[in-house]
């Protein structure tokens, strides 16, 4: 991807629906966080793009550290005051324990060897510190979006537990997302040519929000949904 794409989905990650909810879910778990007494410290934003959830922990008290693999997106991030590095989710490039909370939101997806990246998420851990990760769920969902957007799996539910207990973490919880608009993506996807992740009219794009945001409220966490959240914390 050439760096005007980069930058044109930098703009695009500022106002999306889907972007923006994310960021919302990682400001609340970032509250839950304080008031379970954490105080702010070093956090990695792995896959970090042009930096948007960085600014959410930031914008929270916490030093982040935004890695990025591709170099044109860890130079927009870097633009937008971001210490940001290059580096590849399966070796790291910190020592051991330096990481109160970790952040890996829609990257394992990605990598063939899945199993590298969440052993160096709890590396970098420190004894007791926080990961809280996103995928996409549910191979029923494939379609050209996935391989657009680069993705070599979709995760069922058993899938990302087995793969998250065997790097060492322990699971708080785990619950679906994007499960009111499961239907309307399901069936977009049976006719797609490329990545869901567009400009939307602004009317359909406040709709979108709305939808989402409705399900903070919700018991929906335990139905099918587009992508699993899920926090974890290495043993002390």
């Amino acid at each position: 991807m050439d760096v005007l794409e980069i930058r044109k989905l930098a703009a695009l990650e500022d106002r999306h629906w889907w972007y923006r909810e994310r960021r919302a879910l990682l400001a609340r778990e970032l509250r839950r966080l304080a008031k379970a007494g954490v105080a702010p410290g070093s956090a990695l934003d792995i896959g970090a793009a042009a930096g948007g959830n960085s600014r959410v922990l930031r914008a929270h008290g916490w030093r982040p550290l935004a890695l990025e693999f591709d170099a044109d997106g860890a130079g927009v991030a870097r633009e937008r005051g971001l210490d940001t590095i290059r580096a590849d989710a399966r070796y790291l490039p910190m020592r051991s324990g330096a990481a109160g909370l970790v952040v890996a939101f829609d990257i394992l997806e990605h990598i063939t060897e899945d199993h590298l990246a969440a052993e160096e998420i709890v590396r970098v851990l420190r004894p007791g510190g926080t990961a809280l990760i996103a995928v996409p769920c549910d191979m029923r969902l494939w379609s050209a979006h996935d391989e657009a957007v680069g993705h070599v799996r979709r995760y069922e539910r058993d899938e990302l537990l087995r793969l998250v207990a065997k790097s060492g973490l322990v699971v708080d919880s785990i619950g679906s997302w994007n499960v009111l608009l499961r239907p309307a993506a399901a069936w977009r996807r049976r006719s797609s040519t490329g990545s869901d992740l567009t400009e939307l009219p602004a009317l359909v794009n406040l709709g979108l929000s709305g939808v989402i945001a409705a399900e903070r409220y919700l018991p929906v966490k335990s139905l099918p949904g587009v992508s699993l959240m899920l926090r974890a914390h290495r043993p002390v």
